[in-house]
């Protein structure tokens, strides 16, 4: 690591990507060398199958101010960030994903936000370069997210911006089970503003996120960072119990009037499933909050490093 601070420090998490290794460290080092030689890279390997730690352990070797750490297994690009930023000591800190979708060359538009007075620097993303029904399903999520939580999300902008070292402590305050980057920024607040950028094609390789994880990822958050969807099921639960005082009054009424015919089963079994749904439903979501605060009690450790590279040598 580099004796004094570093002005400012990248940290990207890294799974399934030895091809982009040098790429992603070639690119942001030009771009970082013209902006002040103080600072480091930070390369969170989170649990990746293919040669992702052999290539990190290259690059390290051949700088000091970049630093390795690799997880004990695939906790999650969040944790893997929570990592990252643990470790980063930058006056100034970049997240940044892997795949270069996200480039380099435009972090210096960042500092010029950052030295207008503003601790947060999000890149918003133009012609998202992102299969049709990822960002279909992308701009769903963020507005069931933003009605949910009443916290304006955009679905343009992700992890990659700049941040201040006292957004970055505040962060790191937050030690929840569940890791959202994105709404942990919100959250602790801070003068923010966002930068329009070029979203670029993946040079190499895939997305690890497919259905399963991204369905997963949104609920976890959901339930994370809103209490609505409980609050929800209790209007609708007394919506429904005045809608049946209501056509209980209905049916008196007509028993008195002698209106009430012969009623088969039919009716009465569908209204059993329905209700019976209704209360399933509504126990199963109770549920999933109770296994949240059951995960967050444990109080296990967020992420587990189980080594780490850097230049002069590495450690276990």
């Amino acid at each position: 690591m580099p004796a004094s601070r570093p002005f400012i420090s990248v940290v990207s998490p890294v799974y399934q990507a030895e091809n982009l290794i040098l790429p992603l460290v070639q690119r942001t080092q030009a771009v970082l060398e013209k902006i002040n030689p103080a600072y480091e890279l930070v390369l969170v390997e989170d649990g990746s199958t293919d040669n992702s730690w052999p290539e990190i352990e290259k690059v390290t070797h051949q700088d000091n101010r970049i630093k390795g750490i690799k997880l004990s297994r695939n906790f999650g690009q969040h944790y893997a960030i929570t990592a990252g930023l643990d470790a980063c000591q930058g006056d100034w800190i970049v997240v940044m994903d892997c795949d270069l979708q996200d480039a380099p060359e435009e972090i210096p538009k960042f500092l010029v936000k950052a030295h207008a007075g503003f601790d947060v620097v999000l890149a918003q993303r133009q012609n998202r370069k992102h299969p049709y029904f990822k960002k279909l399903f992308s701009r769903l999520f963020y507005n069931i997210l933003s009605y949910l939580t009443g916290i304006k999300h955009d679905s343009s902008i992700a992890n990659f911006g700049l941040y201040s070292r006292k957004t970055i402590n505040a962060v790191n305050t937050l030690r929840e089970s569940i890791r959202y980057f994105p709404a942990m920024v919100k959250w602790v607040g801070f003068r923010t503003t966002t930068v329009a950028i070029q979203h670029q094609a993946r040079p190499a390789g895939r997305s690890s996120y497919n259905i399963k994880k991204l369905v997963n990822l949104a609920l976890d958050i959901i339930m994370a960072y809103s209490d609505k969807p409980l609050r929800l099921t209790v209007k609708f639960g007394i919506l429904l119990s005045c809608f049946s005082f209501l056509a209980s009054v209905i049916i008196f009424i007509r028993a008195l009037a002698g209106n009430i015919a012969v009623l088969g089963y039919a009716s009465i079994i569908i209204s059993i499933w329905f209700f019976s749904g209704i209360l399933i439903s509504i126990v199963g979501l109770v549920g999933l909050y109770i296994g949240k605060i059951f995960e967050g009690v444990k109080a296990r450790p967020l992420y587990i490093i189980a080594q780490t590279t850097y230049a002069g040598g590495d450690k276990d």
